[in-house]
């Protein structure tokens, strides 16, 4: 290489002694493959997902519907479709795209408006919570959850240390969880508008909010709460059923009774796969919202428990993720996404377990229904993209 010329300053001079700035390199995803932890335990619990809708699902749907196997062609579906959804959101760096998650919150919000306007909403059972698209019906409120945490996370890392602040930090997230809380309570989907708020107030605490400040709106929401369950029948018969759900076992509290026994006849190791006699119309919802409950009859307390340690590998493997990522959009959206697997599974055992009112929220990978599926996929995606660029 030819000498410098005289007068001439060398730039790797100036880079040694730091007087330049050093290039950064771009964001690259590794060779090496995908936490294999977190995959394997996302594969574990939709196997066992399937098994078990198919199980808890065949005589209710051939009494029915005179096919048994309807709902379990169904879910392989949806399953296979969440799969193609996942390699998709893969493949997407999901910091080229954050600009995204404003336009895509407010899509959301208009198809909550959608769901309630008669002629475009589906109604099942008093509530309002699907939009029909012919092969199956969509649940808005389901792909509201990553959509908000991937906004919520743009937002909070423009702010940057203006989070700290009331005004400028904890009003307007607040301001715009809000929107479709209010939207979801109106169709009425009182656990979907809860796990909004859990996801809004964890989220902001992670970005630098006061704890101080957060406790205010946590405050405030337990007399509206209140209000809300005192003022719906509904509401109020099902948070008597979650307290003395045995005094009345025929009404409020058969459902909780009927999860409880389940449990009861399963015992240690369980009475065996597809052996339930809670799946024979007396659990309802024992495909769906209840899924856990037949877990725990037909594998006992040692199959309610791997589930239980699936999800459980699930947050740790998505915290660990969202630790070692140097991007703080990323660490934020993986730790978001990481807490709407986790978070509403929590909810859902709960419920079943008799330890939280009962809520119409689906186990996350197991319970029956598309838009969970899907939902899942996307956020098991961009978990695993992450996961490849975690140092």
């Amino acid at each position: 290489m030819d000498a410098a010329r005289p007068g001439m300053i060398d730039p790797q001079v100036l880079l040694r002694d730091g007087l330049l700035p050093r290039p950064q390199r771009p964001a690259v995803v590794s060779a090496r493959a995908v936490d294999g932890w977190l995959l394997g335990a996302v594969l574990a619990l939709l196997v066992l997902g399937l098994l078990m809708v198919y199980d808890a699902s065949y005589f209710v749907v051939h009494e029915r519907y005179g096919d048994g196997y309807l709902l379990l062609r169904r879910q392989l579906a949806f399953a296979m479709a969440a799969v193609a959804v996942a390699a998709f959101a893969m493949r997407v760096d999901v910091r080229s795209i954050r600009h995204l998650s404003y336009p895509a919150l407010g899509g959301t919000v208009l198809l909550l408006v959608l769901v309630l306007i008669p002629g475009i909403g589906v109604e099942r059972g008093g509530a309002h919570r699907w939009i029909s698209l012919g092969v199956f019906a969509f649940e808005p409120s389901e792909i509201l959850k990553p959509v908000l945490v991937l906004a919520l996370a743009h937002s909070i890392c423009r702010k940057g240390p203006r989070m700290r602040g009331f005004l400028d930090g904890l009003v307007p997230h607040l301001v715009v969880a809000a929107i479709p809380m209010a939207l979801l309570l109106a169709q009425p989907d009182f656990g979907s508008a809860a796990t909004v708020l859990l996801l809004t107030l964890v989220l902001l605490f992670a970005g630098g909010a006061r704890p101080a400040l957060l406790a205010l709106p946590a405050v405030a929401a337990l007399p509206a709460a209140a209000w809300l369950v005192w003022s719906s029948p509904y509401r109020l018969r099902r948070l008597v059923g979650f307290l003395e759900p045995f005094k009345d076992p025929l009404g409020a509290g058969f459902q909780l009774c009927q999860s409880l026994l389940a449990f009861g006849n399963g015992g240690l190791t369980g009475v065996g796969l597809g052996d339930s006699n809670q799946k024979l119309f007396y659990l309802p919802e024992g495909h769906t919202d209840f899924i856990f409950a037949l877990v725990g009859e037909e594998l006992g307390f040692v199959g309610a428990f791997l589930v239980i340690a699936c999800y459980g590998l699930i947050a740790v493997r998505g915290c660990r993720i969202a630790i070692r990522l140097t991007d703080d959009y990323s660490r934020l959206a993986a730790f978001g996404l990481t807490l709407v697997l986790v978070g509403q599974a929590a909810l859902n055992i709960g419920v079943v377990l008799g330890l939280l009112p009962t809520k119409g929220l689906p186990l996350p990978l197991m319970s029956y229904g598309g838009s969970s599926l899907l939902t899942t996929g996307l956020c098991v995606g961009i978990l695993l993209r992450l996961s490849r660029e975690a140092r």
